[in-house]
């Protein structure tokens, strides 16, 4: 048995030099890590601390709960379009492809694009906006989807212990999500847990906010996220009839390309040309100002197309049954209610003192999944399925 813990030390002492040899000093090295609560090398452990993060994510429960999450649509009837489980798939998948071009961390990038979407809610970004106003309106700040990624991997996992993630992580995962074109991303660095810490807080109270990832991995994710699903979502609304090939603007299809594949082709290759051997990540200002107009392109045509919006109205009301259903629940100490049994039971006796009733309503509703959410509905609020588009 000693053996095998001097080889485990071996393999992580191996792996942690071919880092040194073969990243760029750019680069966050796994060494480097830092946990909120140190843990100790039991010797039988070979992983590197990123590659750990990674692991503890993918098995998580938030993380099992991405099979049934809307991407962009929902309540329509067809199996080809992309959900949440995809979309975070696509960003590992392309922010590693980038990461390796430049030297960077690959298991960083691996961990921060798996975890950054686990705190959407149901229903996406409608649901993430309904869930906004319901906690702003009871004292519980405003609803983020990155920041409640961190509360679900931190505060709620393991029954309210967390899963002590480094903090080079949980920052690229606070920070990846960022709506408004960056032509170029410069990593602020040297960021540690009080300044996390009173950046989730500053968030929380503001219903916009934006701050830039701490490492050179993390500004890939933010990165990445856009190229997933630029193309991707064209895809869909194509396949659904929304939008036709055609429409798309002349400029972003002479410089990206007209499907999904040649779309992230000529991101990725600008992307890496334009970041290689910088001290940022971002693309050329042409590349820049032509994903600028897809993105304009698909909110007019696609996000905010009315003819997948009008269920949202009934999904609106469930948010605000369930919400003033399960704060009543929690005042009348009602045990019989799903938030007791399905949520608070077992969960760890700090969670339930350092969170207030609404905060407790919060996290329950965020981790639902679309269909469970639809089945604590009253029948009389309950949405049809969109069979036509």
């Amino acid at each position: 048995m000693n053996d095998i813990f001097e080889k485990a030390g071996e393999l992580k002492d191996l792996l942690d030099l071919r880092e040194e040899e073969n990243l760029c000093s750019l680069a966050c090295f796994s060494h480097t890590a830092l946990r909120r609560h140190p843990e100790k090398f039991t010797g039988t452990d070979y992983r590197q601390a990123f590659s750990t993060d990674s692991d503890r994510i993918l098995n998580s429960l938030a993380f099992t709960r991405y099979i049934d999450k809307t991407q962009v649509f929902s309540l329509i009837d067809n199996d080809h379009l992309t959900h949440r489980v995809i979309h975070v798939q696509l960003v590992s998948r392309v922010a590693r492809t980038i990461g390796r071009y430049l030297g960077l961390n690959e298991d960083l990038i691996e961990a921060a694009s798996l975890g950054h979407d686990i705190g959407h809610t149901p229903f996406g970004h409608d649901g993430e906006r309904f869930l906004s106003k319901l906690t702003h309106e009871q004292g519980a700040g405003f609803f983020h989807h990155n920041l409640q990624s961190i509360q679900f991997l931190d505060k709620i996992e393991k029954k309210g212990s967390g899963l002590n993630l480094s903090l080079q992580t949980m920052d690229a995962i606070l920070c990846h999500d960022g709506e408004a074109p960056s032509e170029h991303l410069v990593p602020q660095k040297n960021r540690s847990f009080t300044e996390l810490d009173r950046m989730m807080e500053t968030m929380k109270n503001k219903k916009s906010w934006d701050a830039l990832p701490m490492t050179m991995e993390g500004c890939v994710v933010r990165m990445a996220d856009t190229i997933s699903y630029i193309g991707r979502d064209l895809e869909d609304a194509i396949r659904l009839g929304l939008v036709n090939r055609q429409d798309i603007p002349d400029t972003c299809r002479q410089i990206l390309g007209r499907t999904n594949g040649t779309i992230v082709f000529r991101l990725v290759t600008d992307l890496i040309s334009n970041s290689l051997n910088q001290e940022f990540i971002g693309f050329s200002e042409p590349v820049s100002r032509a994903l600028k107009k897809l993105k304009a392109f698909n909110y007019r045509h696609i996000y905010k197309n009315p003819v997948i919006k009008r269920h949202l109205s009934s999904i609106e009301d469930i948010f605000s049954f369930l919400f003033e259903t399960y704060l009543t629940d929690l005042e009348k100490k009602n045990e019989h209610s799903v938030i007791f049994t399905n949520f608070l039971h077992g969960m760890s006796a700090e969670y339930r003192e350092t969170h207030s009733p609404p905060e407790i309503v919060r996290d329950h509703i965020a981790g639902m999944t679309d269909s469970y959410f639809i089945r604590q509905a009253p029948d009389h609020l309950k949405p049809d399925s969109i069979e036509n588009v």
